[in-house]
C-alpha cells in the first residue's frame, strides 16, 4: 500500500485579495474553487490549481486576516515546490517575478534539482523545480502573458524542517512506506536533508523533502506559513486502509472527514506537522461546470443552509 503522491498543500494568509492575485495573475493559477473554511465558515478558503483542477496540482489558503505572520524555524513545513518543464523556465520567472514584486529570487541547486527559490508578498516559500519535460496528467491554466512551455505544471517537493531526523524518518519510512532516495547538504550549505519519495524513481509530485535543523528556533505558524500537507489515494477504501496502518501505529488520526470535494483523514506527524490523505475524487466539477470553476462562492451542501449568513460574514473579493 502506498500513497501515489502530494495531493495537496494548504497555507494561511492575512490579504486574501492580494493573496488572489498573486497565484492566479502573477504565478498564473486558476481559482478552482471559492469556498470557505468548513471548520470556520467566517473565513474564505480558495484552492488554485490547473486548469482541471487535479490532485497533485492544488494549493489552497486559509483567510486568516488576524493571523499574524509567521515565525520562521524548524518542527514546521518550510517551503512548497512546483514543477515547471525546464530550467529554461527560470529566466522567464526571474523577470516576471522580479516585477510583480516577488521577494528574494535565487536560481539554486539542490542534490542535482535546478531550482527557482522566492517568496510570495506574504513571505511564504516557494521553489520552482525543473522537472525534464517529466510526464503531467494535469492541464495546464492557459494565460496570453505565461508561454504554455513555462507554465506551472503541479508539484514537486514540499520542505519540512526538524531538529533531527530520527523524529519523522520512522513515521515517513515505516509507517507511510516513503523510500528515502538520498542524502545531501541543503541549499544554506548547512542542513543535513534527506529526500524521500513515494515511489522508487521519485521525480515530481512524488518527492518530500526533510531537513535536519538542531539549532533553528522553533517555527510557529503565521502568514506566510504552511498549515498542512495532503497525500493522494484514488479511492475511499485505500483511504480507510491507511486510516487502520495509521491508528495501529499509534498515531492519532481523525475519522473520515467529507470535503464534498474529496474524502480527509488527518494525523499529526509531530508538534508542528500535520498531515492530511485526500482522495482523488470527487473532484471540483462535482458542483459546477468546469468553465465556471471559482467564479462564484460554493458551498458544500451541508453549509448551504447557511449562505445568507455565510455571505454577510465575508468581504467580496475577485468580484
Amino acid at each position: 500500500m502506498n500513497l501515489t503522491g502530494i495531493h495537496h498543500v494548504t497555507a494561511a494568509s492575512a490579504k486574501i485579495a492580494d493573496n488572489l492575485d498573486f497565484y492566479t495573475n502573477v504565478l498564473g493559477m486558476r481559482l478552482v474553487k471559492k469556498s470557505v473554511n468548513q471548520d470556520d465558515v467566517s473565513a474564505y478558503h480558495l484552492y488554485y490549481a490547473d486548469k482541471l483542477g487535479t490532485p497533485g496540482t492544488d494549493m489552497t489558503f486559509f483567510d486568516w486576516p488576524h493571523i499574524g505572520p509567521k515565525r520562521p524555524g524548524t518542527n514546521s513545513i518550510v517551503g512548497t515546490a512546483f514543477s515547471v518543464s525546464s530550467s529554461a523556465a527560470f529566466d522567464f520567472w526571474t523577470t516576471r517575478l522580479e516585477e510583480k514584486g516577488a521577494k528574494n529570487i535565487e536560481r539554486l541547486d539542490f542534490a542535482g534539482r535546478q531550482m527557482l527559490s522566492f517568496e510570495d508578498p506574504e513571505g511564504q516559500q516557494l521553489y520552482l523545480v525543473d522537472d525534464g519535460a517529466a510526464p503531467f496528467d494535469g492541464e495546464i491554466w492557459a494565460r496570453p502573458d505565461i508561454p504554455d512551455e513555462h507554465a506551472l505544471r503541479g508539484f514537486y517537493s514540499v520542505l519540512l524542517s526538524m531538529p533531527a531526523f530520527d523524529q519523522l524518518d520512522p513515521i515517513l519510512t515505516q509507517i507511510l512506506n516513503f523510500v528515502e532516495l538520498e542524502r545531501s547538504i541543503w541549499v544554506d550549505g548547512q542542513s543535513e536533508a534527506i529526500i524521500y519519495a513515494t515511489t522508487m524513481s521519485g521525480g515530481p509530485g512524488t518527492e518530500v523533502w526533510l531537513l535536519q535543523q538542531p539549532d533553528a528556533p522553533i517555527g510557529h505558524l503565521g502568514a506566510g506559513g504552511v498549515h498542512h500537507v495532503a497525500f493522494r489515494v484514488s479511492d475511499m477504501e485505500t483511504q480507510q486502509g491507511w486510516q487502520a496502518r495509521i491508528s495501529q501505529s499509534g498515531l492519532q488520526v481523525t475519522e473520515m472527514i467529507d470535503r464534498f470535494w474529496f474524502k480527509s483523514i488527518y494525523f499529526r506527524v509531530s508538534g508542528g506537522i500535520l498531515f492530511e490523505i485526500a482522495t482523488d475524487g470527487p473532484g471540483f466539477a462535482i458542483d459546477e461546470p468546469l468553465e465556471a470553476l471559482g467564479k462564484k462562492l460554493v458551498l458544500p451542501p451541508f453549509l448551504e443552509s447557511q449562505r445568507e449568513q455565510i455571505e454577510a460574514g465575508l468581504t467580496p473579493i475577485g468580484e
